[in-house]
């Protein structure tokens, strides 16, 4: 499917991909610093934000969105950067569609199988009754028992339409539910390897990627260097932007 798509700034092409749970518009202060000197494009992948309902939630399908929505945008080429489960796509694009990727970045996800620790926020979320007159309030503290994270807690709620009435989901959450477990996989194309330009980035605080995934990122991206986003844990983009930034721009820089 083509996915519904942000687009801002003028030169090279850069595609960022959101994880699990997210949207586009979770890029915006790190879209508004690349398009000073980048074309920047953050689509919802599918079953999020604005983009279409679809049961299939394989990486392989979701990396065909975005093949989709470049050629929709008149893109042949691009730099793709990828957080979390957009981490994921990102990778599965750049080994199924080496030809579309001109470098990669993977922010704090490696392509192993993690375990099913997220399925919890999803029926959490299924398990709000979104009666009329539901206030935000309301909605955190169905939340709280299952997820005593504050800001975990505002981060899902962004989804909840609170100006409709009953409020609606902008996700597709029984689409999600029900592909869990192809979320928490990651299975490479056998011999598939991008040899492009790969920057991986961990947070410093996140146990996302450890030393031992090293190896299996250098079997399918041989070009793989490794960085680290000081004091910064899972959501490295908006824990630390401006460290995230620091070590971001000199790579896509590089395409320039």
């Amino acid at each position: 499917m083509i996915l519904a798509t942000t687009e801002a700034g003028e030169g090279p092409p850069l595609v960022l991909l959101h994880g699990l749970f997210g949207a586009g518009q979770n890029w915006g202060g790190i879209r508004s610093v690349l398009a000073r000197r980048m074309r920047v494009l953050t689509p919802d992948l599918r079953n999020h934000g604005a983009s279409g309902r679809d049961p299939d939630m394989s990486y392989a399908a979701m990396a065909a969105d975005v093949v989709a929505t470049m050629d929709a945008a008149g893109l042949p080429r691009a730099a793709v950067l990828g957080h979390s489960m957009g981490g994921k796509v990102a990778m599965a694009l750049a080994l199924l569609h080496p030809e579309r990727v001109e470098r990669l970045v993977v922010a704090d996800i490696a392509p192993v199988r993690y375990l099913p620790a997220l399925r919890g926020y999803v029926a959490a979320m299924q398990g709000i009754a979104l009666h009329s007159g539901l206030a935000r309030r309301e909605a955190d503290a169905a939340l709280a028992a299952a997820i005593p994270e504050g800001g975990i807690r505002a981060f899902l709620l962004q989804n909840l339409r609170f100006e409709s009435n009953p409020p609606t989901w902008r996700l597709g959450l029984s689409e999600i539910a029900a592909a869990m477990p192809q979320i928490e996989d990651f299975t490479a194309p056998p011999g598939a390897r991008f040899d492009g330009p790969v920057l991986v980035m961990a947070g410093e605080r996140s146990g996302y990627i450890r030393p031992e995934h090293h190896a299996g990122f250098r079997a399918l991206f041989p070009a793989a260097r490794f960085a680290t986003v000081p004091a910064a844990g899972h959501w490295v983009h908006a824990e630390n932007p401006s460290g995230f930034l620091a070590l971001l721009q000199p790579f896509v820089d590089e395409a320039a």
